[in-house]
């Protein structure tokens, strides 16, 4: 209603489950549940393997052009294509701020983050598996290191770039008075343009899963707290944000 200032939009829920039958809740079960969980764990999959092999691949080449182009090209198309299904997280601090905006429920929240988290583990397991040993160990297999000894500032880096991108995604993707069809452009590009930003601070992780995953398979864990903290926080502070100053606003 135009009285509320974020208002979810409506997702493809399935027909299935206005049914009455026992074969028609099942389905309505499945649908709502398992397999949103099933394509967050493989899309995450491939979106954490493209990001690592990026990484690894352009082991001697200067600049982060690369790894760039590859997250954010892949964060687009694997969210424009299974959006529908399970809203294209990817992300657990992208679930944090959707659960906390409203546009997903609390029983999903959890099985996400696993889900993605295991994700994460597999795509870094299969860009290992792809890569020779020398260059996967010069570029430590993908995974996340402060580029910078000063670490408050990695930390802001991450803070604000992962605000960044939730703000993209509830306010592109989850309110109804905003949401756009180009959403999943919007968010692959803005994923792009933190990693041209803050690629040479942190890393640009913006993702724990991204930044859990490879740290598991090349057992590599500087810092790796900040891949954690900063994004939260960052998420966290777009809610802040939509629920506050976005609602005073339309109220005045």
């Amino acid at each position: 209603s135009g009285s509320e200032a974020f208002e979810v939009a409506e997702t493809g829920e399935p027909a299935a489950g206005r049914g009455t039958s026992s074969t028609s809740k099942k389905r309505c079960v499945y649908e709502q549940y398992v397999q949103p969980c099933l394509v967050e764990l493989f899309a995450t999959a491939m979106f954490v393997f493209v990001g690592c092999a990026s990484v690894i691949g352009s082991v001697g080449i200067a600049g982060a052009v690369q790894p760039a182009l590859a997250h954010g090209l892949a964060l687009g198309v694997l969210i424009m294509v299974f959006g529908k299904i399970s809203g294209g997280h990817f992300n657990p601090a992208v679930s944090l701020s959707v659960y906390l905006c409203g546009g997903m429920k609390l029983i999903l929240l959890v099985p996400y983050v696993l889900a993605q988290i295991s994700g994460g583990m597999i795509g870094a397991g299969l860009a290992r598996a792809m890569y020779p040993a020398d260059l996967y160990s010069a570029s430590l297999g993908g995974a996340f290191q402060p580029m910078s000894s000063e670490l408050a500032k990695c930390m802001l880096g991450e803070v604000m770039m992962t605000l960044i991108v939730t703000m993209v995604v509830c306010m592109g993707a989850v309110n109804s008075q905003t949401s756009t069809p180009g959403a999943a452009f919007c968010i692959g590009l803005i994923v792009s343009a933190n990693i041209f930003a803050g690629g040479l601070t942190s890393g640009a992780c913006m993702n724990p899963a991204r930044a859990f995953g490879p740290a598991v398979v090349a057992n590599h864990w500087s810092h790796h707290w900040i891949y954690w903290v900063g994004p939260l926080c960052g998420a966290l502070l777009t809610v802040s944000f939509i629920r506050y100053c976005v609602v005073l606003r339309t109220r005045g």
